[in-house]
């Protein structure tokens, strides 16, 4: 039993992590999280590289062209000659600009760099420069505090105001663009990526938690098949399993089988030592009977105290011993009527009224046998010292809780002798035949079920026994 509360535990539904299935849940969600995290960021990044190298290839292009429709001019400087009329360059702070700046010769006052309209009076400083093959990239502020996007290169024009000299002078072209565009292409690829990937990872955990809802249901019909047993309502674990279940419930119903049968010999056994020992004793009593005197006297008492502490024993041992075994499971009414039924004609020549109001379906979690022991002494008792009427009721007190209450209309007993009754045993009256035991073995066989017993005033006059017992859920 203690195996099977074990294994119940591990495999409970619980939505707690030291469940298995919330594990695999968390687990499986982590790693989705993190893995779209990294993909995200990689395809952003992918994405960020192929917008910015369109970019550049744009600014390389349009640098190439205002480069072919620049000629020398008279005047010792270059000119586009308007070949080269964007009207992105024409209007103020556009975000597009373009700059010439020749470089001065020995001697030479710097001269003045030529730029684009859009740029106005302002000229383009690239920081953050990089070469590569002859061209120089970079990036800038802009006119406007723009973030620009820069690309520039060295060439080279002859003087034309000294043909024949072979004189040339060196110019750097540059094209800066605004790169706003490219941070809100950007910015609306994540947005959509963002959205994307958290749609997906919503799916791929709901996918998981429906996988692993599945792929564990197997192991919920395992403690539903468990619970069964411990309920009484099977005696072994049925049904189709997976192959890696499938042995596990092989061989839980081989310990269960193992464990009913160690439980029947013990039970066995405690049986034949029962009949054992009261045979002699019975053999003890006959003889003493037969040969009155002092002896026989003292060999009757202590015939009788062996006998009561026999059936005492024996009778904690089978209750202990029927703890061990699964599956067993007591309808209540039934036990209580046969009960009612014997016990009334024992004691018909006084002709007592034994009631008995128990719902059908209440069903006490142990054996029959048990529940007779326990049952019989509380009702054989209020017999004994009842006037003419005893009720015996039994009801469910939560899911697992049942309570068995006998009333009497007796003399009762005072509150300062029902701890004596109930908690040592002692026996108040002799002049009413029986052990003494009952209330004892009463009281014992409950506690090993977890139960209790209370003695208190009866409605009836009399004497109330309330016994608390374990009922199937």
């Amino acid at each position: 039993m203690a195996i099977v509360s074990k294994f119940r535990t591990l495999i409970s539904s619980a939505p707690r992590f030291s469940s298995l299935s919330s594990r695999l849940i968390a687990v499986a969600a982590v790693w989705t999280i993190a893995g779209l995290v990294v993909g995200g960021l990689l395809l952003s990044g992918i994405f960020r590289d192929s917008i910015e190298g369109d970019f550049d290839a744009r600014l390389k292009f349009e640098l190439d062209d205002m480069i072919a429709a620049a000629e020398p001019d008279p005047a010792g400087g270059v000119s586009l000659q308007g070949r080269f009329a964007d009207p992105r360059y024409e209007r103020i702070y556009s975000g597009w600009y373009w700059q010439i700046v020749p470089e001065a010769r020995k001697g030479e006052h710097p001269p003045e760099a030529q730029i684009s309209r859009s740029l106005w009076d302002r000229t383009v400083k690239m920081t953050d420069s990089l070469t590569r093959k002859n061209l120089v990239w970079g990036y800038a502020i802009g006119p406007d505090n723009q973030s620009l996007r820069v690309v520039s290169q060295h060439i080279e024009f002859p003087i034309l105001s000294t043909p024949n000299s072979g004189e040339r002078r060196a110019y750097t072209f540059l094209v800066a663009g605004d790169m706003s565009q490219v941070e809100a292409d950007v910015a609306s690829f994540n947005g959509t990526l963002i959205w994307s990937f958290l749609i997906l990872g919503l799916g791929l955990i709901a996918a998981v938690f429906v996988q692993v809802r599945v792929g564990l249901q197997p192991l919920r019909r395992v403690s539903e098949a468990l619970a069964r047993i411990r309920d009484g309502k099977a005696r072994r674990l049925d049904g189709q399993f997976p192959s890696e279940i499938a042995p596990l419930a092989s061989e839980l119903n081989s310990l269960i089988e193992h464990s009913t049968e160690v439980v029947g010999r013990a039970r066995t056994h405690v049986s034949n030592l029962a009949h054992f020992l009261k045979t002699p004793l019975t053999v003890l009593s006959s003889e003493a009977s037969a040969n009155p005197g002092p002896l026989a006297d003292a060999v009757m008492r202590h015939v009788a105290t062996m006998r009561r502490q026999v059936d005492h024993y024996l009778a904690r041992a089978r209750a202990a011993g029927a703890l061990d075994a699964l599956g067993n499971r007591t309808l209540v009414k039934p036990v209580l009527d046969d009960l009612a039924r014997v016990l009334k004609r024992i004691h018909a020549e006084r002709g007592l009224e034994i009631s008995v109001d128990c719902p059908p379906s209440l069903a006490f979690r142990g054996e029959r046998q048990d529940l007779e022991e326990m049952a019989g002494n509380l009702i054989d008792n209020a017999c004994k010292w009842a006037n003419a009427k005893i009720s015996v009721g039994a009801e469910r007190t939560g899911g697992t809780k049942m309570q068995l209450v006998v009333e009497d209309d007796g003399p009762g007993l005072e509150p300062e002798d029902r701890s004596r009754v109930i908690e040592r045993g002692e026996r108040l009256d002799e002049s009413v035949p029986g052990s003494g035991l009952g209330l004892s073995i009463v009281r014992d066989i409950a506690k090993l079920y977890g139960g209790t017993v209370f003695l208190e005033k009866s409605g009836l006059g009399g004497l109330r026994t309330r016994l608390e017992l374990p009922a199937i859920a």
